[in-house]
């Protein structure tokens, strides 16, 4: 790999996981406290599975995010869904404040149904551009999905 797509890469990756880190700085202090004390229905899996799942998902959207750039940063099409990228990143960061800084499961659920459809949208883009990196994006809208209806459903118990 050439030095600027490797440079590229990690700075996509870092830019990806940036995202988990600032949710992470409202979900962590929660844990122990709030989310502990709320009903959760039996679906909900357990809390240690939630960081290496979203590091993971961090990683494959850096990845994707890299195979778009690549394309090349001076056409508009790469720039339009790298904007929409940023955009849904931005909206992956909010759902945390949300849910677990603001305590609020009903915001939370609005918000990720708007972040739902931020995916889909960044997944329609970079398919335009690059079919794999697209494909990279399929495990965060099912996992997005799976949290809309845990978040629905902790919604309705609390």
């Amino acid at each position: 790999m050439h030095r600027e797509n490797a440079a590229k890469l990690t700075i996509a990756i870092l830019v990806s996981e940036l995202a988990g880190i600032i949710g992470s700085l409202f979900t962590g202090p929660a844990i122990p406290g709030w989310y502990a004390g709320i009903v959760k229905p039996a679906i909900a899996p357990p809390n240690w599975v939630f960081g290496p799942v979203w590091v993971t998902l961090f990683a494959l959207m850096g990845v994707a995010a890299f195979l778009v750039w690549q394309r090349g940063w001076e056409r508009r099409p790469v720039r339009v869904a790298l904007g929409v990228f940023l955009g849904q990143l931005v909206l992956n960061a909010l759902w945390s404040v949300l849910f677990f800084g603001l305590r609020s499961p009903v915001a939370a659920l609005g918000e990720i149904v708007v972040l739902w459809v931020a995916i889909l949208a960044t997944i329609i883009a970079f398919a335009r551009i690059s079919r794999p990196a697209a494909y990279l994006l399929i495990p965060y809208i099912v996992w997005v999905s799976f949290a809309g209806v845990l978040n629905y459903q902790i919604w309705q118990l609390n």
